[in-house]
């Protein structure tokens, strides 16, 4: 089928693009993108099967009048839970959830069960993912056998498998000579590592951060330098080998700066925060609610701040979900023994467009946090309109004023701390490959 997207405000961070336009998508293509393009293109030739598709909009057409529409967005860490944890999330139900929050591309951390460090579980993963997923899905493989920091993964297997990249993530590389070799053969193999900074000694049995607020709540506490000292350690590993290195989750102002240095020096290192730690302080610890449960924790306000900086002056590459569904097996406790982690995929986007509610982000560099940059750090072609490039398209009401309602959401988890949220701005439609991956439902 094609469709026609009609007088919408193309914002494409890659080509610099934001005006108005119309975009023309066939075969899964983008075909045409221009001021004025005529309905008498459009061909809409479908077996009866797909003609009752209620996704489907009348005659191909889309009215996108007043309405963005900007390059499929693409998480680049998530947690989709299979094989191992199906009854948190599935490969099936993870890539609904992101097609509902605007995500047309997520990547996949490794930390299931089995472990993604061979071939067979990455092509599982891939398998999962033709057979049943609503977006692109990509596989990312461990760094060490098993995630037990003992001993390196087959990086070469992986990458033949289809890995875009590798990490630990949810546990650091604690050995420093062992993380040095996995720079030295993941760069040599094309391949970024993402690191989980994190100082174990350091973090000890904390479960928030470290400050005023742990202790008035009589909580143990996480200082920043349990993540701050890694991330410099990480950095000076990838100074001495020449290798990019991806920093993950940045929660601390000493990261920040961290990270602000070493891009000053050369140094090849990208890296990434999630929206929980622009909209959320360790205050939000308060009344012992799990899902303001996460590693690394909550920080402080002017960690936030630091942040926010951050992704202004580009030291903060990218804005992942880093999704982490968790059951009320794991959530429904107190706070102390309950999981780490909160899902993200459908409350991303509105909470990154809060940043530019608020006058901290222009449109434009928060789509590219949300679209080329992550795909660019990845080495994905991906994040971009072309012409001729998959038709992965996220088509987003900017003004449109909703109520965070987690009973709704695709995932099959529900641990967000984001419930009853007043945001503004949403996906309202999702395309994937050219499909119609996700509509809101009075667009049906």
């Amino acid at each position: 089928m094609s469709l026609l997207f009609k007088n919408a405000r193309v914002v494409d961070p890659a080509s610099g693009i934001d005006g108005r336009m119309d975009v023309l998508v066939a075969r899964g293509k983008i075909v045409e993108i221009g001021p004025t393009i005529p309905e008498s293109k459009i061909k809409f030739n479908l077996p009866a099967s797909e003609s009752q598709d209620p996704f489907l909009p009348q005659g191909g057409v889309i009215d996108c009048t007043s309405k963005i529409l900007v390059p499929g967005l693409l998480d680049m860490h998530c947690h989709l839970r299979e094989p191992g944890f199906e009854y948190k999330e599935t490969i099936e139900s993870g890539s609904k959830a992101g097609a509902a929050g605007g995500y047309t591309s997520l990547v996949c951390m490794a930390n299931t069960l089995p472990v993604n460090d061979c071939w067979a579980v990455t092509e599982y993963i891939l398998q999962q993912a033709r057979e049943r997923a609503s977006t692109h899905i990509f596989p990312v493989g461990a760094v060490t056998k098993g995630l037990k920091g003992e001993s390196l993964a087959e990086m070469g297997e992986l990458k033949d498998a289809g890995v875009v990249a590798l990490s630990d993530d949810g546990k650091p590389v604690v050995n420093a000579c062992l993380f040095r070799r996995a720079l030295e053969y993941a760069g040599g193999l094309g391949l970024t590592i993402i690191s989980h900074c994190e100082d174990l000694d350091l973090a000890g049995q904390g479960v928030m951060n470290e400050g005023f607020i742990a202790t008035t709540l009589g909580l143990r506490g996480i200082p920043n330098a349990a993540e701050e000292v890694m991330v410099l350690r990480d950095i000076a590993l990838a100074e001495l080998t020449g290798a990019p290195l991806h920093v993950a989750h940045v929660s601390t102002a000493g990261s920040v700066r961290a990270i602000r240095e070493a891009k000053s020096q050369g140094v090849k290192v990208t890296a990434e925060t999630a929206p929980h730690y622009f909209s959320l302080t360790d205050e939000a610890v308060q009344g012992f609610d799990p899902n303001t449960k996460m590693n690394p924790p909550l920080r402080e306000a002017k960690d936030v701040k630091a942040v926010i900086e951050g992704l202004k002056d580009g030291t903060l590459d990218a804005i992942a979900t880093d999704h982490a569904p968790q059951s009320a097996v794991e959530k429904d406790v107190e706070f102390e023994y309950a999981a780490n982690g909160i899902i993200g995929l459908e409350t991303a986007l509105p909470l990154t467009l809060k940043l530019v509610h608020e006058g901290h982000l222009p449109l434009m560099k928060a789509i590219e946090k949300l679209t080329v940059q992550p795909a660019r750090i990845l080495g994905l072609d991906k994040g971009r309109l072309r012409v001729n490039a998959d038709a992965d398209l996220t088509l987003i009401d900017l003004d449109r004023e909703h109520t965070v309602e987690k009973s709704q959401f695709k995932s099959k988890s529900r641990n967000s701390p984001f419930q009853g949220w007043k945001l503004k701005g949403i996906a309202i439609m999702t395309i994937v490959s050219g499909r119609i991956a996700y509509r809101v439902p009075e667009l049906s």
